[in-house]
């Protein structure tokens, strides 16, 4: 009920006004059906009388208007009183229209022609159009009518104050209502966007601004009706419309030319929407192996989706770039090519980096989760973008590592041979010459094979890589099929291979042995050695004569 209490008063503003915008709307539409709008307009007060097209002498139309307006400003308070009327004279190619003795204007053939009348119809019409204006502009100058224009001006400031207090009491019941505390937060499911308070504040705001905006169209409204009830005002009233409704009529046009293009991008849009849909069911096909593409690997899927997709959408952009609105002005160009160099300049490294990842992804270099080694870091692959590579040590450390930098520097892929030939796993041992070499193959072979994820098939093998001036090299080889469990694998086997050297009682002189042993004791472990082991003491020889010591 208060909405509706507050809301009459602007109705009877709106009521006030509907008159007046009709009757100067239906002045303007009859001054300016029957002539062009190419030609110059002559006022009186607020309204359009006629349009003049045709010169006169050394005169145009507008020194011509301008000149019978003066005159119509010096002869209306005695047309209008009825001491004077309007006489048509006829001379050669033109009629007069004479107050008294005195010509107020001349219509020539050019302003019939223009009009669609003949000149003696389109002259006695101005006349009685004149005659009318002046009439009604003394009436409306009349005491009378200034004293009911002054009623109806007290009128609309009186109803403008009641919608004000009426939208002053509306905003503070909106204030109260929202600092209560049955405001509820804003949520998303469990996500919290605004608590209670902030809604409640962000509501507020909205509420100051929207109370400011509608004050300002109320005084807007008022000052325009009061200034249109007085003739002195009402053109002024007429400009003040013109500001706003001049700005808004060129935007109501330019988005009337501007609707063929915003259909031309919603085409655009939905073609590149579905364009996208079908090539990634396509690639997803692919992905899952539902549809086989001879000669292409179905890691290759996602790469090649998001590369495709990437070109759509870039190719959709330059085609509905014309169609943006402001694309042909200097200013839209100038922007563009600004960013345009700022991006150019700042994406040289990042491009690099998606150039390199396209190259590792169509060359098939790894995979995700198979075991690498780039540069110094060891581990598993676990996720390739088209800017860097990841990789998870052992040690579940996460290395990351630019596209470029792997496309540039030596990549060993441990997992590409281990499912069908076999990783060949190695490690050396140097043993001493006493040691016969048959034995050494037979245990660290053994070894291998007592080894967890050493191949039976193919067999391991040792290869006698070098012989030392202290010992000899010997590489012990067995076939993995786990590359991931290498480093267990390895500590299994180092493992193996000292138990059974040292059951053999074979001396491990890897890497190198050269120290002093005291008593010539054996390096093997004390429960690998016999019960009855006894380190032999130091044999000292005479350095000169080399007799032996008894």
């Amino acid at each position: 009920m208060r909405l509706l209490r507050c809301a009459r008063p602007l109705c009877f503003l709106f009521l006030m006004a509907g008159p007046l915008g009709a009757r100067s709307a239906a002045a303007q539409a009859a001054a300016d059906s029957a002539l062009p709008s190419t030609g110059t307009p002559v006022t009186y007060g607020a309204d359009t009388l006629f349009q003049l097209h045709g010169r006169l002498g050394p005169f145009g139309p507008a020194e011509r208007a301008a000149a019978i307006v003066q005159r119509l400003a010096r002869w209306a308070p005695a047309l209008a009183a009825g001491r004077d009327s309007i006489f048509l004279v006829d001379v050669e190619q033109r009629t007069e229209l004479l107050v008294g003795d005195a010509v107020l204007m001349t219509v020539l053939e050019t302003d019939a022609a223009a009009a669609g009348q003949p000149r003696p119809a389109l002259a006695a019409a101005w006349a009685r159009r004149i005659q009318q204006a002046v009439t009604a502009g003394a009436a409306a100058a009349s005491l009378q009518a200034l004293a009911f224009d002054a009623a109806k001006s007290l009128a609309a400031t009186l109803a403008l104050l009641v919608v004000l207090l009426g939208l002053r009491r509306l905003a503070a019941g909106v204030q109260g209502v929202l600092a209560s505390p049955r405001v509820p937060p804003l949520r998303i499911k469990r996500f919290e966007l605004l608590s209670a308070a902030r809604l409640s504040e962000a509501l507020a705001a909205v509420t100051r601004i929207l109370r400011a905006f509608l004050t300002l169209l109320l005084f807007y409204f008022y000052l325009t009706l009061v200034l249109s009830f007085f003739p002195w005002t009402a053109p002024y009233a007429r400009r003040i419309v013109d500001y706003v409704r001049t700005p808004l009529l060129s935007l109501g046009a330019g988005f009337l030319d501007y609707l063929p293009k915003v259909f031309f991008l919603l085409v655009i849009v939905l073609v590149t929407r579905y364009a996208l849909k079908v090539v990634a069911l396509v690639f997803r096909a692919v992905g899952t192996g539902a549809l086989v593409v001879q000669g292409f690997h179905r890691e290759w899927a996602q790469p090649t989706l998001n590369i495709i997709r990437f070109l759509v959408i870039a190719f959709a952009a330059v085609v509905m770039f014309p169609y943006l609105p402001g694309a042909e002005s200097p200013a839209f160009q100038g922007v563009s090519l600004f960013v345009g160099v700022l991006f150019s300049l700042g994406s040289s490294g990042a491009l690099g980096h998606i150039v390199a990842g396209v190259v590792l992804t169509y060359t098939n270099a790894f995979r995700l989760g198979d075991r690498v080694q780039i540069g110094d870091t060891v581990g598993d692959v676990v996720q390739r973008t088209m800017l860097v590579t990841r990789v998870r040590t052992i040690k579940n450390v996460d290395v990351t590592v630019p596209n470029a930098t792997v496309l540039s520097s030596q990549l060993i892929n441990f997992t590409t041979q281990a499912a069908g030939r076999g990783l060949i796993l190695h490690t050396t041992v140097t043993i001493g010459y006493d040691a016969p070499w048959r034995q050494v193959h037979a245990l660290l072979i053994a070894a291998a094979c007592a080894t967890e994820h050493i191949l039976p098939d193919p067999a391991p093998f040792v290869l006698q890589t070098a012989l030392g001036d202290f010992a000899v090299s010997y590489q012990i080889n067995g076939f993995t099929d786990q590359p991931a469990l290498m480093a267990q694998t390895y500590s299994a086997l180092h493992q193996h291979i000292q138990d059974g050297f040292s059951a053999a009682g074979v001396e491990i002189m890897s890497p190198h042995y050269a120290a002093l042993r005291d008593g010539n004791r054996a390096t093997i472990p004390a429960d690998r050695l016999p019960a009855d082991y006894r380190a032999p003491a130091f044999r000292v020889a005479d350095a000169t004569t080399g007799d032996r010591p008894r």
